[in-house]
Protein backbone atom coordinates (compact mmCIF):
# COMPACT_ATOMS: atom_id res chain seq x y z
CA UNK A 1 0.00 0.00 0.00
CA UNK A 2 2.83 2.39 1.26
CA UNK A 3 4.47 1.81 -2.73
CA UNK A 4 0.97 2.63 -4.32
CA UNK A 5 0.78 6.30 -2.48
CA UNK A 6 4.03 6.75 -3.37
CA UNK A 7 3.59 6.02 -7.02
CA UNK A 8 0.26 7.82 -6.61
CA UNK A 9 2.00 11.13 -4.83
CA UNK A 10 4.90 11.45 -6.93
CA UNK A 11 2.61 11.29 -10.05
CA UNK A 12 0.73 14.49 -8.48
CA UNK A 13 3.61 16.51 -7.75
CA UNK A 14 5.18 15.39 -11.16
CA UNK A 15 2.12 17.01 -13.07
CA UNK A 16 1.62 20.54 -10.58
CA UNK A 17 5.70 21.02 -11.29
CA UNK A 18 6.78 22.59 -14.41
CA UNK A 19 9.25 20.64 -16.57
CA UNK A 20 12.68 22.91 -16.27
CA UNK A 21 14.48 21.03 -18.74
CA UNK A 22 14.15 20.15 -22.48
CA UNK A 23 17.71 18.68 -23.06
CA UNK A 24 19.93 17.47 -20.83
CA UNK A 25 21.98 19.82 -18.71
CA UNK A 26 25.42 20.56 -19.55
CA UNK A 27 28.31 22.48 -18.01
CA UNK A 28 31.23 22.16 -15.51
CA UNK A 29 30.52 20.78 -11.73
CA UNK A 30 33.48 21.76 -8.87
CA UNK A 31 33.25 18.58 -7.87
CA UNK A 32 36.16 16.14 -9.55
CA UNK A 33 38.53 18.57 -10.24
CA UNK A 34 38.16 20.41 -7.05
CA UNK A 35 36.25 18.32 -4.18
CA UNK A 36 36.21 20.55 -1.45
CA UNK A 37 38.55 23.82 -2.38
CA UNK A 38 36.09 25.32 -4.28
CA UNK A 39 35.44 29.69 -4.32
CA UNK A 40 33.95 32.32 -6.35
CA UNK A 41 37.11 33.27 -7.45
CA UNK A 42 37.02 29.54 -9.28
CA UNK A 43 33.34 29.70 -9.84
CA UNK A 44 33.83 33.36 -11.85
CA UNK A 45 36.89 32.12 -14.03
CA UNK A 46 35.22 29.49 -15.10
CA UNK A 47 32.36 31.02 -15.89
CA UNK A 48 34.37 33.36 -18.21
CA UNK A 49 36.13 29.99 -19.64
CA UNK A 50 32.97 28.71 -20.96
CA UNK A 51 31.72 31.76 -22.70
CA UNK A 52 35.32 32.74 -24.02
CA UNK A 53 36.10 29.41 -25.03
CA UNK A 54 32.19 29.28 -26.96
CA UNK A 55 31.24 25.75 -25.14
CA UNK A 56 28.25 28.39 -23.47
CA UNK A 57 26.65 28.53 -27.27
CA UNK A 58 27.53 25.53 -27.59
CA UNK A 59 24.90 24.55 -24.43
CA UNK A 60 27.61 23.94 -21.65
CA UNK A 61 25.40 26.85 -19.20
CA UNK A 62 25.74 25.44 -16.14
CA UNK A 63 28.38 26.43 -13.13
CA UNK A 64 27.91 23.82 -10.20
CA UNK A 65 29.17 24.90 -7.12
CA UNK A 66 29.63 21.23 -5.72
CA UNK A 67 30.21 20.61 -1.83
CA UNK A 68 32.59 22.98 0.08
CA UNK A 69 30.97 26.37 -0.36
CA UNK A 70 29.02 26.66 2.67
CA UNK A 71 30.44 27.43 6.64
CA UNK A 72 30.09 24.42 8.85
CA UNK A 73 27.46 25.55 11.02
CA UNK A 74 24.48 27.43 10.10
CA UNK A 75 24.21 31.26 10.61
CA UNK A 76 21.88 33.04 13.70
CA UNK A 77 18.83 32.76 11.84
CA UNK A 78 19.49 28.79 10.71
CA UNK A 79 19.88 29.37 7.37
CA UNK A 80 23.46 27.98 4.97
CA UNK A 81 25.80 30.57 4.99
CA UNK A 82 28.70 30.63 2.69
CA UNK A 83 31.98 29.99 3.35
CA UNK A 84 33.12 33.97 3.95
CA UNK A 85 37.02 33.07 3.12
CA UNK A 86 36.03 31.44 -0.12
CA UNK A 87 33.00 33.21 -0.82
CA UNK A 88 33.55 36.54 0.26
CA UNK A 89 30.43 38.25 -1.32
CA UNK A 90 28.42 35.61 -0.27
CA UNK A 91 26.91 32.83 -3.17
CA UNK A 92 24.22 35.67 -4.56
CA UNK A 93 27.14 38.29 -5.40
CA UNK A 94 28.72 34.60 -7.13
CA UNK A 95 25.22 33.98 -8.65
CA UNK A 96 24.70 37.63 -10.33
CA UNK A 97 28.45 37.27 -11.82
CA UNK A 98 27.64 33.76 -13.49
CA UNK A 99 23.99 35.14 -14.69
CA UNK A 100 25.74 38.28 -16.00
CA UNK A 101 27.26 36.01 -18.58
CA UNK A 102 24.15 34.24 -19.84
CA UNK A 103 24.91 31.26 -17.42
CA UNK A 104 22.82 29.34 -14.94
CA UNK A 105 24.28 28.82 -11.49
CA UNK A 106 23.85 25.36 -9.31
CA UNK A 107 24.43 24.32 -5.88
CA UNK A 108 25.04 21.63 -3.76
CA UNK A 109 23.35 20.24 -0.35
CA UNK A 110 22.42 17.04 0.77
CA UNK A 111 19.23 15.02 2.33
CA UNK A 112 20.86 14.35 4.98
CA UNK A 113 22.15 16.06 8.44
CA UNK A 114 25.34 15.85 6.58
CA UNK A 115 27.02 16.46 3.16
CA UNK A 116 29.39 14.29 1.75
CA UNK A 117 32.15 16.66 2.89
CA UNK A 118 30.77 16.63 6.88
CA UNK A 119 29.31 20.24 6.67
CA UNK A 120 25.80 20.67 7.64
CA UNK A 121 22.87 18.92 5.05
CA UNK A 122 19.26 20.14 4.05
CA UNK A 123 18.08 17.43 6.61
CA UNK A 124 14.79 19.35 8.80
CA UNK A 125 16.01 22.76 7.00
CA UNK A 126 14.54 21.99 3.39
CA UNK A 127 11.70 24.87 3.80
CA UNK A 128 14.68 27.63 4.93
CA UNK A 129 16.99 25.74 2.26
CA UNK A 130 14.77 26.41 -0.53
CA UNK A 131 13.80 29.77 0.16
CA UNK A 132 17.37 30.34 0.90
CA UNK A 133 18.99 28.92 -2.56
CA UNK A 134 15.84 30.91 -4.21
CA UNK A 135 16.84 34.23 -2.70
CA UNK A 136 20.61 33.84 -3.94
CA UNK A 137 19.31 33.21 -7.34
CA UNK A 138 20.14 29.63 -7.72
CA UNK A 139 18.56 27.80 -10.83
CA UNK A 140 19.88 24.30 -9.83
CA UNK A 141 19.96 22.14 -6.89
CA UNK A 142 22.62 19.12 -6.99
CA UNK A 143 20.72 16.82 -3.78
CA UNK A 144 23.44 14.15 -2.96
CA UNK A 145 22.51 11.76 0.00
CA UNK A 146 25.76 11.19 1.88
CA UNK A 147 24.34 12.39 5.36
CA UNK A 148 20.84 10.65 4.55
CA UNK A 149 22.01 7.33 6.58
CA UNK A 150 22.45 9.56 9.64
CA UNK A 151 18.96 10.51 9.42
CA UNK A 152 17.07 7.64 8.78
CA UNK A 153 13.64 8.76 10.38
CA UNK A 154 12.44 9.35 6.80
CA UNK A 155 12.92 6.66 4.00
CA UNK A 156 15.31 8.74 0.73
CA UNK A 157 12.00 9.13 -0.97
CA UNK A 158 10.11 10.90 1.51
CA UNK A 159 13.16 13.30 2.36
CA UNK A 160 13.55 14.06 -1.37
CA UNK A 161 9.93 14.75 -2.02
CA UNK A 162 10.30 17.33 1.03
CA UNK A 163 12.67 19.14 -0.73
CA UNK A 164 10.70 18.99 -4.01
CA UNK A 165 7.87 20.49 -2.39
CA UNK A 166 9.79 23.64 -0.35
CA UNK A 167 11.61 24.46 -4.02
CA UNK A 168 8.65 24.39 -5.97
CA UNK A 169 7.34 26.89 -3.16
CA UNK A 170 10.45 29.08 -2.75
CA UNK A 171 8.80 31.38 -5.51
CA UNK A 172 11.79 30.63 -8.14
CA UNK A 173 11.91 27.92 -10.72
CA UNK A 174 14.67 25.88 -9.27
CA UNK A 175 15.84 22.75 -11.51
CA UNK A 176 15.97 19.47 -9.23
CA UNK A 177 18.87 17.02 -9.32
CA UNK A 178 19.31 13.67 -7.20
CA UNK A 179 22.09 11.92 -6.41
CA UNK A 180 20.99 8.96 -4.29
CA UNK A 181 23.60 6.05 -4.97
CA UNK A 182 20.40 3.42 -5.08
CA UNK A 183 20.82 2.91 -1.05
CA UNK A 184 17.01 2.11 0.08
CA UNK A 185 15.81 1.36 -3.74
CA UNK A 186 14.54 5.13 -4.57
CA UNK A 187 13.20 4.03 -8.03
CA UNK A 188 10.09 2.21 -5.74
Amino acid sequence: MRSIFYVLFSAEAALATKVLAQKPQMGWNSWNSFKLNVSDELVRSTADALVDTGLAKLGYDHVLIDDGWQESERDSDGKLAANHTRFPGGISSTASFVHSKGLKVGIYSDAGIFTCGKYTGSYGYEEVDAQTFADWGVDYLKYDNCGGFQSNSLSVQERFLKMSYALATSGRQIFYSLCEWGNQFPWF
